[in-house]
Parts: structure tokens; sequence; C-alpha cells
């Protein structure tokens, strides 16, 4: 691989940097009406440095302009919508031009090589649907390294190992999640790792601490590698492992990272830990300037031994939100206290929202879900314990397809919800 130097860099980032502030300006209300409200407009920022005097983005942002709000080019030039779950009863729309999906896969590719991925390789990819975007473009990813693909696709736990096994699949891409209920499902089946051709294993969605990954990697005799991106916009990959695995490398020539305190928002110096931000360099159709992603890490500005000079975050999976993170996919729960009204028709007198470890519902093969409670009284309640149960699956059928995660509702009397501490 082959990257720019520091002062290439630099200047790169200042000129992709000042065309998207224009475009965004010149083409998206929104962020015209935050410079003006700020008293500035793009010929402000003269220098990277500058970029801390720009407001902020927020992922409300994102559905309180659904569908087009944001795009900052015609629809005539939009050849890809993505749709993801957002943080309010609107989804998350995001589009891209023929040079986005362009750079997006040059981008993906990278971060495989980085983990070692090469046109030998046979690459399965395997996520909940609520990455189903993710599945896009990792697939475009290994396809640009001429390396085989077997595209995401919903399967049983049993299917996915069938497929592991008999197309001889040297690199898995899924969640940790996933990764820790296809082991367990392994061993309770009897089915030795040995009689796999899998070599890598690159997880994303959330943060894999040393013990889980040294557990991964024993069980299934594999290196494990780490991405990170973004479920709601724009995708995978804005920062990877290289093989040294101390610190993920951010595409610094597409996306600027910033880390601040989410308290003050100021700008914090590298090694101090604080939450990212994000700035877009080369995204044409949907601009973020300054995405403030809840996620907190610190940022490590020293050289890396890999020769890649991209400066790496430390990652550290806590949240500076309520937002709980399932399979990779982030959801308030106040968004989906909204969703499920919806589904049922009404607002529950009490509910208690919780995520979940245990692997229920293996047919969705995700070991993380979420668990609703709802508290039993007069609407719920009928004679009919059919009505009642179809009435149950039916909301959970829809609360599933709104927010792309596995769920489980469960009816508790009063003194549950007085009694136990969740």
């Amino acid at each position: 691989m082959e990257y720019p130097d520091s002062e290439q860099r630099l200047q790169l980032q200042l000129e992709r940097l000042q065309s998207t502030l224009n475009r965004a300006f010149r083409s998206v209300p929104f962020h015209q009406n935050r410079f003006q409200e700020h008293e500035m407009d793009p010929f402000h920022v003269e220098t990277i440095a500058d970029l801390s005097k720009l407001p902020f983005m927020e992922r409300k942002d994102l559905g309180e302009h659904y569908p087009y709000g944001l795009f900052a080019v015609p629809l005539r030039d939009i050849v890809r919508i993505h749709t993801a779950p957002g943080t309010n009863l609107n989804p998350t729309v995001t589009g891209y031009t023929k040079q986005d999906l362009k750079v997006w896969r040059e981008m993906v590719a990278r971060a495989l090589a980085a983990s070692g991925v090469t046109a030998l390789d046979i690459l399965q990819i395997t996520f909940d649907s609520g990455l189903a975007n993710w599945g896009r473009d990792y697939k475009d990813g290994a396809e640009t390294l001429e390396a085989g693909v077997i595209p995401n696709t919903p399967l049983s736990l049993e299917k996915q190992l069938m497929v592991l096994r008999d197309y001889k699949t040297t690199v898995l891409i899924t969640t940790p999640s996933s990764a820790s209920q296809l082991v367990s499902y392994m061993f309770r089946s009897e089915f030795n790792p040995t009689g796999l051709n899998l070599k890598t294993l690159i997880l994303v969605g959330d943060t894999v601490g040393p013990e889980f990954r040294a557990f991964l990697e024993d069980k299934l005799h594999v290196s494990v590698w780490v991405h990170y991106g973004l479920s709601e916009v724009p995708g995978p990959a804005m920062a990877f492992e290289c093989q040294n695995h101390q610190g993920l490398h951010v595409s610094e020539d597409h996306f600027f990272p910033e880390i601040i305190d989410p308290k003050t928002e100021e700008t914090l110096s590298a090694g101090k830990i604080g939450e990212v931000v994000f700035t877009s360099l080369s995204t044409r159709a949907f601009p973020l300037i300054r995405f403030r992603t809840g996620d907190k890490a610190r940022l490590i500005t020293e050289p890396c031994s890999c020769g890649c000079p991209f400066a790496r975050i430390e990652w550290l999976g806590e949240r500076t939100d309520d937002l709980l993170t399932i399979n990779g996919v982030k959801l308030h729960q106040a968004q989906i206290a909204r969703h499920l009204e919806n589904a049922l028709g009404f607002a529950p007198e009490q509910c208690h929202i919780f995520k979940q470890q245990h692997s229920y519902l293996e047919k969705y093969g995700a070991r993380s879900y979420l668990e609703v409670w709802l508290l039993m009284n007069e609407k719920l309640f009928s004679d009919e314990i059919k009505m009642l149960q179809k009435l149950i699956h039916n909301a959970e059928e829809k609360l599933r397809e709104n927010i792309g995660v596995p769920i489980k509702i469960k009816l508790r009397e009063i003194r549950t919800f007085s009694s136990e501490n969740r």
C-alpha cells in the first residue's frame, strides 16, 4: 500500500476540506445556516486548525432532515441510496455519487489489505440487517482486491458454519457478538475448528478487548482484526488495524479526526481521552462536518512501525451518550420506545429496555439482542392467549424490521418491575 507523506497529506487534507466546506455551504441550507449563525463562511477556514471554529453535527440532525435535506448534490448525481436505523422514527438516508462509491471501495480495500486480505482469499460477510449497508461496502472492497466474496446473506448458525466449511472461507467479516455466537454453536455441535480454512477474522461494530481477542484466536485458530465505522453514515472501515494491533489507523486522506471534551466541546490534544469527531474530506453527496460520534477514544499520533503514516485512535468502547450498541447498530431508548408504541398501537404504561447477551435467537445468528419488558395491564390483557401472543409476535417483527436488531418482548407483572433492579 502507498501512502502520502506528511506534507502531502496535510496539503491534501486542507484542499479537500475547503472543497467540502464550499460545497456544503453552497448546496445544503442546514450547513449554510449553521455557518451564518456562527458568523463564518468557508473562507474563514485557512488551515486545518481552523476547523475547530466550526459547529458540530449530531445524530439528531440526520433524522430531522429526512430524507434528502443533507444531500450536497442534485438527486440526478446520486447512484446509490442507503437507509439505516436512525435515532428517532425517521431512518438515516445517505446518498452516494459514482465518485463516492469509487473512493469507498478503495478505502475499504485498503483496510482489508492491511488485514492481510489478498486475491487468493475467499471472504464471507455475515451481518444482521442493521448493518446490511456495510455488507455491500465490504463486498465492493474485497472485489477491488479481486478476492472471492460470499456476500452478506441472512443464514442460521448451522448454515453459516456449513458455508464456512464447504466454501473454504479464509476470511470472515462479522460482529464480535456474532463471532462469539458462532464459537459457542461450533463447540455445542462438537465441530472441530481445524476442519475450516479460516485464517482471518475481521470484527466490526464494537470494540474487542484483549481477553476476548485471545479467546477467539485460540478457539478458531485465526488472527483477529478490528475495523471502525459509523452504522448510520457513511460506512465501515473508516479506521483499521495494522499488523501491530496497537490502535486503529484513521483514513486521514478521507476523514479528519478530532478528539473533544464532550462537556466543554473543546478540542483535546493527542493522548487525552474524549469523544471522536469526524469531518469527511472527499465525500461529495453527504458531507459530514464535525460529526459527533459519541464514541470515546484517544488519538495516537506517534509513528507506527508498520509504515502507515495515518494517526491512530484507541477505541475504548465507552459512550458519551445514552445510546445502546446492538451488533454494531446504535439506538436511543426513546427511539425504541416510539417504535414500540407504533408497533403496539398504543403507548405502554411502563416498559424497560435492556441489552442482553444470551443466545435465545440462534436463527438470527446474533448473540446480543434487545429485551423489552412490558407491564401487564388491561390494554395487554386478553382472555385469548393466542391473540396476546400474536400481538407480541407482530410487535417484535415490526421492531426488528425498523431498528434492524433481534428483539424479545416479555410481559411482566407490577411486582416484577418493582422488585427487579435491572
